[in-house]
């Protein structure tokens, strides 16, 4: 899925362990590697832009900035673009609308006065989205009970910079079509042809250590792997899995070059050094986003970011991050 930052990019073009703490996790995981498909609609209608109406921004005069969630007209429910605009074009005696939005997780209101058009409908001078689609990998299944983990960070809406509200999401069958190779200051990324008809389960959290939910059907995977910890993990030789071609999964080596067990997302800086993932893809590029990190035969993160002038190298964060903070 496509989200930017100044320097480092999330790579999705658009998801235990006893020993060594109090969490109740299972041991062993089924590292993913699989391309998905994911669709997540907001719970509301985010704000993404402007535009005059008479020569104004009626929608930024009264107060609504990029980013906000709208969350109600009037005393009407919003949940999607649609009731939007059917609530908009309803008859208004007095051409304003109360709108209730969502900003830094505040409640506010603001009146907005609309302008009516020639063909009898309403202008709001604002541009809006209620939902994102997109591609990323399949970090990891928990047998015990068929979740998923995938994507190793948020979904953001781009415009805003925000993490997208979830109402509800799924995650579903994607092939790969071709690669868009990286190149210093240019992130490549993966075009998959997306099939919304094979829905592989739900999505039921959108944190800032990636995707979460339930399977409703059997992905056919690898052998299970032990989970390892970030004392596990060592400065070296390490691989990912990822596809590159269709749903073909492959194993490519990296190398870790440096270890960070204080932060939140950021536990690895990682470089690609498997000659033939450089030539076909530049480095690290966008859909990767999710794919597993594995060393001495553990599972120990997913890929998370490329740094934009230097696609060779990138992110990730440790599998035990995903994990606590998924319960």
């Amino acid at each position: 899925m496509n989200f930017k930052r100044k320097l480092l990019i999330f790579l999705t073009s658009l998801f235990l362990i006893l020993p060594f703490n109090t969490f109740a996790y299972a041991e062993y995981l089924i590292p993913g590697g699989e391309n998905i498909g994911i669709k997540v609609q907001s719970n509301g209608v985010f704000v993404v832009g402007f535009y005059e109406v008479n020569g104004r921004e009626i929608a930024y005069d009264a107060g609504l900035r990029i980013g906000d969630r709208i969350i109600r007209i009037d005393d009407s429910k919003v949940t999607s673009v649609l009731d939007l605009v059917n609530n908009i074009n309803s008859d208004k005696a007095n051409i304003q609308v109360k709108l209730t939005y969502i900003r830094n997780e505040k409640e506010l209101s603001t009146i907005l006065k609309l302008s009516k058009d020639k063909q009898g409908g309403y202008k709001t001078g604002i541009y809006v989205k209620d939902s994102i689609t997109g591609i990323g990998t399949l970090t990891y299944i928990n047998p015990i009970n068929n979740t998923y983990g995938a994507l190793g960070h948020e979904i953001i809406e781009a415009a805003s910079g925000y993490n997208f509200t979830l109402l509800k999401g799924s995650v579903f069958s994607s092939k790969i079509t071709s690669i868009t190779k990286a190149s210093i200051g240019n992130p490549g990324e993966k075009n998959a042809k997306l099939n919304y008809h094979d829905v592989y389960g739900d999505i039921e959290y959108n944190l800032e250590t990636g995707i979460y939910g339930k399977l409703n059907k059997e992905i056919k995977s690898d052998s299970l792997l032990e989970v390892g910890n970030l004392d596990d993990v060592k400065i070296g030789k390490a691989e990912i899995i990822t596809v590159l071609d269709n749903n073909k999964k492959e194993h490519f080596d990296i190398e870790i070059l440096s270890i960070d067990k204080k932060h939140d997302t950021k536990n690895f800086l990682i470089k690609v050094v498997d000659e033939r993932l450089i030539n076909t893809t530049g480095g690290i590029i966008k859909g990767m986003s999710g794919s597993p990190i594995i060393q001495n035969n553990k599972i120990i993160g997913a890929v998370t970011h490329t740094i934009v002038d230097n696609p060779q190298k990138g992110y990730g964060i440790s599998i035990v991050k995903m994990l606590e903070s998924k319960e």
